[in-house]
């Protein structure tokens, strides 16, 4: 037989080899829920069921987030057709609010030493501002959706109704005392060694795992996903609105710039997406437009800064109100507002302090510009009669309310067309008439 078989063969077994030997998809997830953690909790699962992972485990951080996303990433986990494991790691971690939910949802729930896990009241994961009618219909629904998934998994469901009713709130060991969650674990090997035997029950039926000598693989974010969690967090958000704002601003002042209009638009489309996922208060977004258009205002008005000043406090206000949420995770921070508004302060000062001093600065072209220059006199002049002015090496025609004697130097006062009136500006000298007369 031929030595590219024998080659053939052995690349066979060998993969046959590497495929055949269990596998463990890990994926982290830490900050927000939002539309981007969604897209890749879904993939992960996706990968998983093609690849037929023997367990895929969650590494969760998350304060909460929005509520369409969370139902999304829940439908996702009760449908999966290989096990899942949500592990609310590593140690000062949190499954809060939307966390909850996702990790009720899970086939095995586990915790790290040093975590809680609560207070699912949904006030806040959309940001809206609702009525008590209205409040009370949303925690009913959220009280509801928690129960069923507890007890969908057979987890204790009082516990989670009351994490949403009451935003009660549990340690790992008051949450695995609870039957809120299956196992404590402090590390993730010692994670794997605990699942391994476990029983799990899939719409295929009943899988016991096998995960103590199981290959773990990290699947992280794609650029994608990475580039959407991103432009879902609100002080990105604000930076990119504030950046197409000003770019577009650059743009019109400066027609033919073209790289601030495009780079503006660019910033403006990007902060619309960003935007979109964000509970925006839109009374918080015309204070800015205000701001902006005080700030414009005060380059073409007289107003000794009281325009500038209202720009400033419209935009402060309106940056701390953009978005709507009690939620400090889905506010705008104040470490990105203070220097924002400090820096649109500072840049739109310096603007009109520039077009004051031009305003301020004596003419150096036209008839104005002559205005203030010294010349000499060439021919007597009387308040009668006009002489002429030796001025930057011409002869202009000038009068005057006194007579002046050829050689004096002489201000230029007002110019009416070719004709200068001057005053004396120093006595003249011997040397002066000399040079005049020759």
């Amino acid at each position: 037989m031929s030595l590219g078989f024998w080659v053939s063969v052995v690349g066979v077994v060998g993969a046959s080899c590497l495929w055949g030997q269990q596998s463990v998809l890990v994926g982290t997830v830490e900050g927000a829920i939002n539309p981007a953690t969604a897209e890749y909790i879904t993939m992960l699962l996706h990968i998983g069921e093609e690849r037929g992972a023997e367990a895929i485990i969650l590494r969760l951080n998350t304060p909460g987030g929005l509520l369409e996303s969370t139902r999304t990433i829940v439908q996702k986990l009760l449908q999966s057709k290989v096990p899942t494991v949500v592990y609310v790691a590593p140690s000062g971690a949190r499954a809060g609010s939307a966390g909850v939910f996702i990790t009720l949802a899970a086939h095995v729930a586990v915790m790290a030493p040093g975590t809680n896990i609560g207070a699912a009241h949904p006030v806040g994961l959309g940001g809206e501002t609702t009525d008590s009618v209205m409040a009370d219909k949303i925690t009913n629904d959220a009280a509801a959706f928690a129960r069923s998934i507890a007890q969908q998994r057979k987890r204790n469901a009082k516990w989670a109704e009351d994490a949403v009713r009451r935003s009660i709130s549990s340690t790992e060991r008051e949450a695995l005392r609870e039957g809120v969650i299956d196992l404590v674990a402090s590390s993730l090997d010692s994670l794997l060694k605990a699942l391994d035997g476990r029983s799990i029950e899939l719409p295929s039926g009943t899988r016991k795992l096998q995960t103590a000598t199981a290959r773990v693989e990290e699947v992280p974010m794609n650029w994608r996903q990475r580039l959407l969690a991103l432009l879902s967090n609100p002080d990105i958000a604000y930076i990119l609105l504030m950046l197409g704002i000003y770019g577009l601003l650059f743009e019109l002042y400066n027609p033919g710039a073209i790289v601030p209009g495009v780079v503006g638009a660019i910033c403006l489309i990007l902060a619309a997406y960003a935007l979109q996922m964000l509970p925006v208060n839109y009374a918080g977004l015309a204070l800015i437009a205000v701001a902006i258009v005080l700030f414009l205002l005060e380059l073409k008005i007289t107003s000794y800064g009281l325009l500038t000043l209202a720009g400033i406090i419209s935009l402060l206000l309106g940056s701390i109100m953009l978005i709507d949420s009690p939620l400090e995770f889905m506010r705008i921070s104040w470490s990105v507002i203070l220097p924002t508004v400090l820096g649109s302060v500072v840049f739109f000062v310096w603007i009109l302090g520039k077009g004051i001093q031009a305003q301020l600065r004596r003419p150096y072209s036209g008839g104005e510009g002559l205005i203030g220059l010294t010349a000499v006199v060439v021919d007597r002049i009387t308040p009668d009669t006009r002489g002429r002015v030796r001025l930057m090496g011409e002869l202009w025609w000038a009068t005057a309310d006194q007579p002046i004697e050829p050689g004096t130097r002489v201000r230029i006062v007002q110019r009416e067309g070719f004709v200068l009136h001057v005053e004396p500006s120093e006595k003249p000298t011997a040397w002066s008439s000399l040079s005049s007369s020759s």
